[in-house]
């Protein structure tokens, strides 16, 4: 059964869509991009949102003060690292909050999860690789560099209605990671979401 993330929710509006179609995993983006949040704006939309939706909180090299604010006020219930983080700052954040932690992997070539096995991270997020952004590229990658050895991993880049189910036949992630593939303009887009979320149960169901 493969779950299904929408990330870089903004706006309370977002909140009312992801309840009515219940994806897995939301996230709100606490780094510099179009989609930042607020950590007030996301406590309003955690507020509001469903008990069975888990909100991703997703940081590039952030402290670990401010990640443990919003983990001790469950703002977020997993933690995802876009950043340079090492198996040291993961050590520190374990000592801090028991919530699963997420490191992305910019999947740049065949050795791009081998360099980041030794950070022992509860899940991989796989993602495409841009040398001037950490994430949120909207591209694509060749899922040929996926190695057999790793499970329980995110999956990112580029996802949309037209390409999940041929890239869901050529690799098994245990999660689609979605952002600008469910977005019109800029915005998140309820048909789109509603789309890809019926794309992706009928997939399970065969």
């Amino acid at each position: 059964m493969v779950k299904i993330k929408i990330c870089g929710l903004k706006r309370l509006e977002d909140i009312q869509i992801v309840n009515k179609y219940k994806p897995d995993y939301v996230g709100f983006v606490f780094a510099g991009s179009k989609r930042f949040v607020s950590d007030e704006l996301a406590k309003n939309m955690r507020e509001r949102l469903s008990n069975d939706i888990k909100s991703v909180g997703v940081f590039v090299n952030d402290s670990l003060e401010h990640i443990k604010y919003l983990t001790d006020n469950n703002i977020i219930d997993c933690i995802q690292l876009h950043g340079d983080e090492d198996s040291t700052y993961i050590e520190s954040l374990r000592k801090i909050t028991d919530k699963p932690i997420i490191k992305a992997i910019r999947m740049k070539d065949s050795s791009s999860i081998e360099k980041a096995s030794k950070l022992f991270p509860d899940y991989f997020l796989l993602d495409s690789y841009d040398n001037s952004m950490y994430g949120g590229t909207g591209k694509t990658f060749d899922t040929a560099l996926i190695k057999n050895n790793i499970n329980n991993y995110f999956l990112a880049g580029g996802l949309n209605e037209s390409n999940i189910i041929d890239t869901l036949n050529r690799c098994s992630p245990y999660c689609v990671d979605i952002s600008s593939g469910v977005e019109t303009d800029g915005f998140k887009d309820e048909n789109k979401i509603k789309t890809i979320i019926e794309l992706i149960d009928n997939y399970n169901k065969h």
